[in-house]
């Protein structure tokens, strides 16, 4: 099996309105940006996302239930910031960040996370709801 040199990958180039989208999604997200660093180095279960635990571990803002936990993340992946972990047997309740998410979290390692303005929430609001590719 081939090895992978990761200082010669290619960085993938996204469009200035992708990246927008993704970076709205996240600061939009019910999610702290906790979240999102330690999906940079490992997957990270629903389990440990949701109700009280999530509060314990810094990953949400307030206790959130399965329900609505899974629906922000299915939003994060919809929009192209996270996608589903799989295993030997198939899909698990387990995410991870996508090169773009990956890309988005990067630049916040040299500035602070951005506080979402009514504007975002609007916007992200309307593209959630109407599930707009754009």
């Amino acid at each position: 099996m081939p090895r992978i040199d990761s200082q010669n990958q290619k960085t993938f180039t996204y469009s200035r309105s992708t990246l927008e989208r993704a970076e709205r999604a996240l600061v939009c997200s019910p999610f702290n940006p906790c979240l999102f660093e330690t999906m940079r180095s490992r997957r990270v279960a629903l389990s440990e996302i949701t109700a009280s635990t999530g509060v314990q571990n810094g990953y949400t803002k307030h206790s959130l239930s399965e329900l609505v936990a899974d629906n922000a993340l299915v939003w994060l992946i919809q929009v192209g910031v996270l996608r589903r972990e799989v295993d030997g047997q198939g899909i698990t309740d387990s995410f991870r960040l996508t090169p773009v998410g990956r890309q988005i979290v990067e630049q916040f390692q040299t500035k602070s996370w951005r506080t979402s303005t009514w504007s975002d929430n609007l916007y992200n609001a309307v593209l959630r709801w109407f599930r707009l590719p754009f």
